[in-house]
This record gives C-alpha cells, structure tokens and sequence, in this order.
C-alpha cells in the first residue's frame, strides 16, 4: 500500500477506486426506500436483479405491473434506480409536469449518453424537431408523391418476385432497407436514398450508438469522457455521412446563391429544411450530417420494426388480407395514391395501431429525469436525482383498457372509432393515458405523423402488390426482449406477385 500511495498512478487509482464506490453507494442509497421494489433492494444483490432484467425485463415488468397496479415500484439498473409509474393518474401526473421538474432531454441525454455518442449540440440545440413538426408535417401531402414512388422502387428493388413463383427473403434485414430507402428519400431525397454505402452508414451508426450507450454507462462520470473515445465511432459514422452529403449541400448552397430561395427545382426534403433553419456553427457540413444521422437513428428503427411486427402478423392471419385489399383498392380508386387516401384507410390504420399495442418497441415510456423534487397524485414524492418512467407494455396488455387484451384484434381501433366521438381518439397517431407507442403529451414523437403514414403507405403496397406468407414450417417469431427493448424474432418471408391487381400499384411516369 505504501509503494501504491507513494506514486502518482497509484493515487489516482486509489482516488478512483474510492470514487467508484461513493458513486456506487449513493446510487444504491438514493432515497427510494419507501418505494417497493421488483427483485432485490439490497445495494449488492440489486445488481444481480439489474443483471436479471436484461433478460427477463418481460416477467419483472409485468410483476410490478400486477403488485403496485395505480401505484409506483423500483427495479435496479446497473448503473441506477428507476422508479416505475404504474397506474393512469401517474401517466397523466409525468404527461402534466413541466419541464424544469421533469426533464424528457435529461433522460435521453443519460439513457443514450448523448455527449459522447451524438454529441451535445444535438441535445442542447434540437431545433431538427421544430423542424419536424413544422415543415416535415405541414409537407406531408406535397411529399407522398416521393415516400410513393420510392417505397414501390425499394420494394423492385429488395424483393424479386414473380407472379407464380415465391422468393423467399430474410423479413427484417428486408424491410430495414426499404424503410431506410423510403424514409431518406425525405431526409436526403434521390439518388442518395437507394446509396448502399449510405444505408448501411445509417445502421450501423444506430448499433454503435445503442452499443456506446450501453458501456459508457457502465463508467463514472469522470471516466465517461474517455470511454466516449475508447467505446464508440461516432465521429467516424459523422465523417463518412460528410463524404455523401458535403457535395449536396455544396450544390445546393450554390444554387441559393444563383437563383435565390424560390429556384424552382429547389428540393423539398428534409436536408433542405435543416439548412435554411440552421445558424451559425450548425451550418457545417458535420453539424448537419450529424442532425440527419440523428433524425435516421430515431425514425428507421423504429418504423422497421413496427412494419415487422406488423408484416409478420400478415403472414400469419391471410384472413386479414381481404379486408385490407378490398379498402385499399376502394379507397385507391376514388382518391389515387395520395395521403388523403391514406387518411380513409381505417382498417390499415387500425392494423398498425393494434401490431403497436400488442407488440410494440419497448416496454416503457414516457421516461425523464427528476430535476426538483417531484409529487405525485397519490402523495408519493421522488427525490431529484431519480429516474422516472411508465410501464406502456402492461397497460397495453391490460384488460381492463383492451377485452381480449392477450388477442391481436386488428379491426379493434376501426370498431372502437365508430363510438360516438371517438373517430380521432383511436386513430394510429393519437395518444392517450393508455396508448403510449408513441409516448404522451408535450414529448410525444414529434415524427409520428410521418411514421404512421409512411407505414400505412407500406402495408396498403404489401397488400395490393403480393401474397405473403412465412417460410415453409415457420410460422410467428417470439418477439426478443433484451432489458426494456423490443426486437422482433428474426424469420423468413415468402412472396408472390398477385396476378393483375385492379388498381395500379405503381405512379405512372
């Protein structure tokens, strides 16, 4: 012990060990014993439940659902505690709460480490989602010509089918490319969309993000830094969009600059957007891809594996299918393939929005980080410093919200918005205390209207242009649950042209 003490690295190392352990025990005594807890709520066993909840979140989640129903209870993380909201008064009490209480970008920036795998910037300058709600959904008419024609082209593309003969592909690496296609012709427009090196670029950047997450929490804050270098390859993923952008953006500035704002072949994508709000430092050809890398990490993932979940119930129940084509093709030919027809197709909707709720991506929501002190409605108060969320799964699958809650029922929403005044309330957009896919409230997804359209567009396409069914002796995947996240089971899909649909699934030229 003398000969560590009496060297610098020896002392850092033991001014590093005491700090780990400071950090351990507060983290581990956070003033939450009051609130019951799901598996262990000794400071050293709680890592053994941490560790249990990657790979049983389903079960725990659901025990604490069950136990503390209308109330709160904690569960272990390894790097914290976080306080579950349990019942629809506390939905409504976090859905209420203002932001310098209860922080939704603090969560984000901890859960994600934004710092370090996005950078801050992102975080404390997020003016991409003032963009999203202004202009990405006020365009969502004048851009569906585009999401139309790439989502028919990204099909030709990565399903070879013939009238009748089945080509067998894998479901989730598919349908990842065509919504990475369908989703950047938005972003980035043609032909940089359909660029391989770019769509491969946008997924791996969402696995190193994930990933760099995962670890860099592992650390104390005074290490975070450095594992953010040692950990993650954020700047490389930024460097590698700048090679495919620059030259847009270049282009683009010069044609400001000779024809002005209203030059008439000025893009309407996303990209174009971002550069005529950005100021200063955001300017930059990094800055900018950064935001586009951002924008495809929170939309292609997520939207891919809804359409899995969705696709897969497809293939499952060919009962579904007629209902389905026989709207579409009635919708279609009165209103072409526009987003107004979109808007009349109440069973798509109500078929996308049920996959949501009996699948979903996670188990929960609405997650944020106590700035000051916080009460709920039931008078239980949770110190600064906590991490609060709800449990969307459980109520998703609760009886009491949903009959038959254990039942995917596809025409569920359409039934329930024929009730007097409920036509908006149930429509795959809306959110309410207990529909929470797309979170509640002020910081409910802001891209959700572009979502839900883009994956509405794609089943009304599945259903008009193919026959679908599961490889031979398959049948539905179990979904994968690792911690709060939902994957969809990995299978493979066979399609078939149908032959001579009666109306026409792609735009004529």
């Amino acid at each position: 012990m003398a000969f560590a003490l009496s060297s610098p690295y020896g002392i850092v190392g033991v001014l590093l060990v005491c700090y780990v352990l400071l950090k351990w025990y507060r983290a581990r005594n956070s003033g939450l014993d009051f609130i019951p807890t799901v598996g262990y709520s000794n400071s050293i066993l709680s890592y053994i439940s941490a560790y249990q909840y990657i790979f049983d979140s389903v079960r725990m989640m659901q025990e604490g659902y069950d136990k503390y129903k209308g109330g709160l209870f904690k569960m272990a993380r390894l790097d914290d505690w976080v306080v579950v909201a349990t019942g629809i008064k506390q939905v409504d009490d976090i859905r209420k709460a203002p932001d310098d209480v209860l922080s939704f970008s603090e969560a984000v920036s901890r859960s994600l480490q934004v710092d370090y795998t996005s950078g801050n910037a992102v975080n404390n300058n997020p003016y991409h989602i003032s963009v999203i709600r202004s202009q990405l959904t006020r365009n969502l008419a004048s851009i569906f010509p585009d999401v139309r024609e790439e989502l028919v082209a990204a099909f030709n593309d990565a399903i070879p089918a013939k009238e009748h003969e089945w080509v067998t592909i894998p479901a989730t690496e598919t349908i990842m490319q065509i919504v990475c296609c369908t989703s950047n012709r938005i972003f980035v427009g043609a032909p940089l969309c359909r660029d391989p090196d770019y769509r491969e670029l946008n997924v791996q950047f969402t696995i190193d993000v994930v990933k760099g997450a995962f670890i860099i929490n592992r650390f104390p804050d005074i290490l975070k830094p450095l594992a953010g270098r040692l950990f993650t390859n954020v700047e490389a993923s930024i460097q590698r969009a700048v090679m495919h952008l620059e030259p847009i953006i270049k282009e683009r500035r010069s044609m400001l600059e000779k024809y002005g704002d209203d030059w008439d072949e000025k893009p309407n994508d996303f990209l174009m957007w971002l550069m005529s709000e950005a100021k200063g430092d955001e300017t930059s050809a990094a800055s900018l891809a950064r935001r586009i890398l951002t924008i495809n990490f929170a939309a292609i993932h997520t939207s891919s594996m809804s359409f899995s979940h969705a696709l897969y119930h497809l293939a499952a129940n060919p009962e579904f299918v007629q209902p389905l084509r026989e709207e579409v093709e009635s919708v279609v030919a009165s209103e072409g393939w526009t987003k107004a027809a979109l808007g009349k197709m109440y069973k798509a909707d109500s078929f996308m929005r049920e996959s949501q709720r009996y699948n979903g991506i996670g188990l929960i929501n609405l997650e944020r980080y106590v700035l000051k002190p916080f009460t709920f409605s039931n008078g239980v108060t949770v110190p600064a410093g906590t991490i609060i969320c709800c449990s969307s799964h459980p109520v998703h699958l609760d009886e009491e919200f949903y009959p038959h809650a254990d039942t995917f029922d596809p025409w569920r929403f359409v039934n329930m918005r024929q009730e007097a005044g409920e036509i908006t309330k149930h429509q795959m957009v809306s959110t309410t205390n207990e529909f929470l896919a797309f979170g509640h409230g002020r910081h409910a997804c802001p891209g959700r209207f572009f979502a839900a359209n883009e994956l509405k567009a794609l089943l009304a396409h599945v259903v008009m242009t193919y026959d679908v069914k599961f490889e031979d002796g398959c049948g539905f995947p179990s979904n994968r649950y690792v911690g709060n996240a939902c994957i969809p089971g990995t299978a493979n899909l066979m399609f078939k042209l149908r032959c001579s649909p009666s109306v026409p699934v792609a735009i004529p030229a």
